[in-house]
Order: structure tokens, then C-alpha cells, then sequence
């Protein structure tokens, strides 16, 4: 990928589709980020919204440029998040590439702890520690319960929300494809030895509720199997299953977690609440 005007610091990407509910809270904890080492460029990329992102975005940038950073809105009339970080790419200058979803609240130390964890020129890849946040659903609060026993978040760098790549570990492929799942693609363009996983964490809200968790639960498994149906080769940089802690005895710790969590993997297989949009929101 070629860069215009490089300078050794980081850019960070943030699509925004009809984010205005959520932008600002993502923005305020961006920019209440440690000092980092390097420059820092924000670029949100509203785009095909209906809303104030754009505006609402805009409102930031003076606090932004009292920490001597650069913030910049973009507005494309598609909506899109792969087309989102494709111009994000295109306009960012940054060493380091970091993709952070409007809705997440990364933790101060974050953006420092990648930026070191990421120099040099050998292709890594980088994400925090995802603390899932639920509002008080019943349903989903087992559910996420549950799920934070699963080997996918207790083996390796999950990524989801918020992840992060030097230009040597972007240089692995063009733009980025049309698929459902980014940040599956992105991870396993990596293999497991040059993931790293920094101690900062972040904040990533569930979604709420039975019927939207197994909407979005189905698209993210949809997700998955794309990835592997068109890029069979990327799977053998999966994390290892092979020493992870057996279902039941998870089960036997939390048997109403458990009951929530096959409770909704059934539903997802049933032929029920199906959606043809494959861009469900995550939360």
C-alpha cells in the first residue's frame, strides 16, 4: 500500500454509520489517551449517514488540537464499513494503523501500549483486552458470561472493536474485500506468534436482548465461515484448540450461563429470525 507524506505516529481509523448516540463517548476516551511518543491523526469516516455524525465529530476536533493532535472527518455518501476503512487508509499517514469501532471505550493506556508494542518492521498486529459490557439484559448477561469462558476469549487476541497493525503487517494484502467480518480477516492474516496482546483494556458493549444477540451472533458466524470459504489459507493462523478447558466443565461452574449459551447457539441454526442485511450491528 503506498503512503503519502508518512510520518512515524499512529492514525487511527473510526467508521461511523448513524453513530451520533455513540461517537462522542468513543472520541472523549480517545482523547483522554496517555502521551504518546509519535503524532497522533484521528480520521472518522461518516459514512452513508443519516444522522449528525459528521457534525458531532467535527465538535471534537478543538479538543483534540489542544492535545496537539490531528482530528479529521470524512464523509462518504455509501454506507459501508470496509469501504470506510479503505478511505480511511487511503488519507491515513500513520506508521501504525489503528481500527476502532465508534461504540468502543478504549482505556488510556491503550494507544501507547500498541504504538510501542508495533514498531519495527516486522509484520505484527496488536489489540487490548476486550471487557464486554452489558446494560442489564437478563439474557444477556448469562450469555456473555458464558462466553468469556470460550476459548476465543481466553486463547490468543480476540480483536474485535479495537485492532491495530504497523504498515509492514498491512502491506500483506490490497483493499480490503467485501466480507462480513473485518476483524476476522484482518487476525488471521497474521499467524499466532506475531499477535500481540498489550494489558490495556476496552470497553465493548453486548447487544441486547435474545432475538438481536442471535441476529448478530448468526452474522458473525456467517462471518467466520466466509473468511474460511474464501480464504481457506488464512485458517491455519487460528489460534490452537487443543488445550482449552472442556464445555462441561464450564458448565458445571455456570449451568445457567451454560443453558443461555446453547439456548441461543441452537436458535441461531434454527430457521428462524433470519435477516438478508449482512450488516447487522454488533451491538
Amino acid at each position: 500500500m503506498e503512503v503519502i507524506n508518512a510520518f512515524q505516529g499512529v492514525s487511527v481509523l473510526i467508521p461511523a454509520h448513524d453513530e451520533a448516540d455513540w461517537l462522542p463517548a468513543c472520541l472523549d476516551a480517545l482523547c483522554a489517551s496517555a502521551p504518546l511518543a509519535g503524532p497522533v491523526e484521528v480520521i472518522v469516516v461518516a459514512n452513508g449517514c443519516s444522522d449528525n455524525t459528521a457534525e458531532r465529530a467535527r465538535a471534537a476536533i478543538p479538543s483534540f488540537e489542544a492535545r496537539g493532535w490531528v482530528l479529521r472527518v470524512l464523509e462518504l455518501a455509501q454506507g459501508g464499513k470496509l469501504g470506510a476503512w479503505n478511505a480511511g487508509e487511503a488519507a491515513a499517514r500513520g506508521a501504525v494503523l489503528v481500527y476502532l469501532d465508534a461504540d468502543v471505550l478504549i482505556s488510556p493506556p491503550l494507544l501507547s501500549q500498541l504504538e510501542e508494542a508495533l514498531a519495527g518492521d516486522a509484520p505484527r498486529y496488536g489489540s487490548g483486552v476486550p471487557r464486554v459490557t452489558t446494560s442489564g439484559d437478563w439474557v444477556t448477561r448469562h450469555y456473555t458470561r458464558f462466553w468469556r469462558t470460550t476459548g476465543f476469549m481466553t486463547h490468543g487476541v480476540p480483536g474485535f472493536g479495537v485492532f491495530a497493525m504497523n504498515r509492514a503487517g498491512r502491506a500483506r494484502w490490497g483493499a480490503w474485500p467485501d466480507i462480513i467480518s473485518d476483524d476476522t480477516f484482518a487476525r488471521l492474516n497474521f499467524r499466532p506468534e506475531e499477535r500481540i496482546a498489550v494489558p490495556a483494556r476496552y470497553d465493548w458493549p453486548m447487544i441486547e436482548g435474545f432475538a438481536p444477540l442471535v441476529r448478530v451472533r448468526r452474522r458473525q458466524d456467517a462471518g467466520v465461515a466466509e473468511v474460511a470459504r474464501l480464504f481457506p489459507e488464512l485458517m491455519r493462523n487460528d489460534d490452537p484448540h487443543d488445550k482449552l478447558r472442556p464445555f462441561w466443565r464450564r458448565a458445571l461452574a455456570d449451568p445457567l450461563g451454560a443453558l443461555v449459551f446453547v439456548a441461543v447457539r441452537l436458535t441461531i441454526h434454527a430457521p428462524v429470525l433470519r435477516s438478508a442485511n449482512r450488516w447487522v450491528r454488533g451491538r
